[in-house]
């Protein structure tokens, strides 16, 4: 649906993106996340066809972005970051304008416009100015234009940004449900919205990509992968902390204390990332000591993110 082929934009002697490619398939949920600066935008933009790239370029359902760019901007649905719109409309007014400019006939124009009100739940703010909504009603008629004409692509620059959580949520909701028959890309660097919403993502840097796969494999970079945290109820003995230490796949035991409670925390760190659960648990059981809790770390995205961005330069 989107192949981005050694994408690259100069401003001077200045890389914003460099040398970018990467694919995206029906029914994924692309995300794209970065510290500030470090080229999302940029590189949506010229997806979009919003401005020329130096060099590269990229297809949209088969249609280049340089060659073909009219047909690429049917094809796509466009959400800028902010969600700009005319704040002196009503959304309504905002809709059919926008349903005007994509060419649709009076009959599609008032279908398609009644459909969107409904999918985005803008039924009660309709006959109001823009300028008068709240920042995630404005987001939502910033949805509702990108999707009124039904495109396979969308592309959502920080989708979220400024919402309230329910609103967040009932974002996040939209973009799973209509991602089944679309291929969508969303810039973010919000690590929880790339968790909670995305298939896939790319982290890039300085104009850069420098990490490419689910959440999932991300994750496993996380120097917390696959730890096993272990709730005591009482200070562990020398003699289970040996045990643990002496297990053939363990490569250390840190004991924590917590804040404000009784007990303590172990952390056993395997080797090589290797799942000691079970082994943990056996271990554990054999020596008669009681838990309250056992669990393996998912391993901490906003760690894998600082490596791989800021933390890795300095």
């Amino acid at each position: 649906m989107i192949e981005v082929d050694h994408l690259t934009k100069k401003y001077g002697s200045f890389i914003a993106v460099d040398d970018v490619s990467f694919q995206v398939e029906k029914g994924e949920i692309l995300g794209f996340l970065g510290p500030n600066g470090a080229g999302k935008s940029t590189t949506m933009k010229m997806l979009s066809c919003f401005i020329t790239p130096t060099s590269g370029t990229a297809k949209v359902v088969g249609k280049d972005i340089l060659a073909d760019s009219l047909e690429v901007k049917e094809n796509i649905g466009y959400l800028p970051e902010s969600a700009p719109s005319y704040q002196n409309m009503t959304v309504i007014e905002f809709l059919n304008f926008i349903a005007s400019i994509r060419g649709f006939n009076a009959r599609e124009k008032a279908e398609r416009v009644e459909k969107i009100i409904m999918t985005t739940s803008l039924d009660k703010v309709r006959y109001q100015t823009i300028d008068t909504l709240s920042k995630g009603y404005k987001q939502r008629v910033g949805f509702a234009q990108a999707l009124i004409h039904d495109p396979p692509v969308l592309i959502l620059d920080e989708p979220t940004d400024g919402l309230d959580p329910n609103q967040k949520r009932e974002v996040r909701n939209l973009i799973r449900k209509m991602s089944q028959e679309k291929a969508i890309i969303l810039s973010t660097h919000i690590l929880e919205e790339m968790e909670a919403v995305c298939t896939r993502a790319i982290i890039i840097d300085q104009g850069k990509i420098v990490a490419n796969g689910s959440p999932e494999s991300l994750l496993k970079e996380s120097s917390m992968y696959n730890v096993i945290s272990v709730l005591l109820t009482q200070e562990p003995g020398d003699s289970i902390l040996e045990s643990l230490r002496a297990m053939d796949n363990v490569e250390k035991v840190n004991v924590l204390k917590i804040d404000g409670e009784a007990g303590t925390k172990l952390q056993v760190i395997p080797v090589q990332k290797s799942d000691i659960l079970h082994d943990v648990k056996s271990t554990l059981t054999k020596s008669g000591i009681e838990y309250n809790e056992i669990y393996r770390e998912k391993g901490f995205m906003d760690e894998v993110f600082w490596n791989l961005t800021l933390g890795g330069r300095n």
